[in-house]
C-alpha cells in the first residue's frame, strides 16, 4: 500500500515460530541502513531460557547497531528522540502485545484481590473493563508506531508473529492474546508500505498478491458471466 504523503516507510514482517522472520528483517535492515540501524528489543527477561534467547539475538546482529530496550511506549519514545538512524527495527510486536497484557494483569491482580469478597457481577464488570483497557492500550501502541513512520524520514521495520493459523488456545488468556495480536497485525498491514509473510525462510510479499473485496467481487462476477455464456 502506497502513502504519497508519508515521510518514511513501514514494513511488516510476519511469520510463525522459526519461519525466518527475524533473520529476514535483520538482513533487510542491514541492506537499507548498513550500520545506521536502531534495534528496538521488546523482550523482558522472565526466566533463564528468555535470557539465553535474548543473548543469542544480541550476538546475531551487528555490533555497530544501536540497541534500545523498550517494552512499551515504543512509538512515543522514538518520536521524542533528538536524532534518528536510517532504519528502526522493532523485534517484535508479539512480545509487545504480551508486555501490554501482563502489565495490565499485574494491576488486575491487586484490584481483583480487593473485589474477591464482592459479588460476581462486580468481578465480571471489572474483567470486562480490564479487557477493554488492554485492547485500548495495545491499539495506542500500534497507532503510535504508524504515526512515527508517517512523520519521520526513516525505514521502520516491525517483526510480528502469525499466531492465528494453529489450534484454538485452550485457555482464555491464550485466546485473548491470539485475538489481540491478530487485530494488531491487521492494523499494521493496512498501513504498511510492504508486508512480508515468511514461509519456511522464504519471504512472500503479501501486498503484491493481495486483493480487495471489490476486485474479488468483479472477478467472480466476470467468471459467472463467462459460465452463463
Amino acid at each position: 500500500m502506497l502513502h504519497p504523503k508519508r515521510k518514511g516507510t513501514l514494513t511488516l514482517v510476519l511469520g510463525g515460530v522459526r519461519s525466518g522472520k527475524s533473520q529476514f528483517a535483520h538482513s533487510l535492515a542491514f541492506e537499507l541502513g548498513h550500520d545506521d540501524v536502531l534495534f528496538v528489543a521488546t523482550a523482558e527477561v522472565g526466566d533463564q531460557e528468555m535470557l539465553q534467547r535474548i543473548e543469542l539475538h544480541r550476538r546475531s546482529r551487528p555490533a555497530t547497531w544501536q540497541t534500545l530496550e523498550q517494552t512499551r511506549g515504543i512509538g512515543k519514545t522514538l518520536a521524542a528522540m533528538p536524532s534518528l538512524p536510517a532504519v528502526v527495527l522493532v523485534d517484535c510486536l508479539t512480545l509487545l502485545t504480551s508486555n501490554v497484557m501482563l502489565s495490565e494483569d499485574r494491576a488486575q491482580d491487586a484490584v481483583h484481590d480487593a473485589l474477591h469478597k464482592e459479588n460476581r457481577d462486580s468481578r465480571d464488570s471489572f474483567i470486562e473493563a480490564a479487557d477493554a483497557s488492554i485492547e485500548s492500550r495495545l491499539g495506542t501502541e500500534v497507532d503510535e508506531l504508524i504515526q512515527f513512520a508517517e512523520r519521520h524520514c526513516v525505514h521502520l521495520i516491525v517483526v510480528s508473529g502469525e499466531v492465528g493459523m494453529g489450534i484454538v488456545p485452550e485457555h482464555s488468556l491464550g485466546r485473548q492474546f491470539r485475538d489481540l495480536l491478530g487485530r494488531a497485525n491487521q492494523t499494521l498491514a493496512a498501513h504498511a508500505t510492504a508486508t512480508y509473510m515468511m514461509v519456511a525462510g522464504l519471504p512472500v510479499e503479501v501486498c503484491a498478491i493481495a486483493t480487495t473485496v471489490q476486485q474479488a467481487s468483479s472477478q467472480l462476477q466476470a467468471t459467472r458471466t463467462k459460465e452463463i455464456r
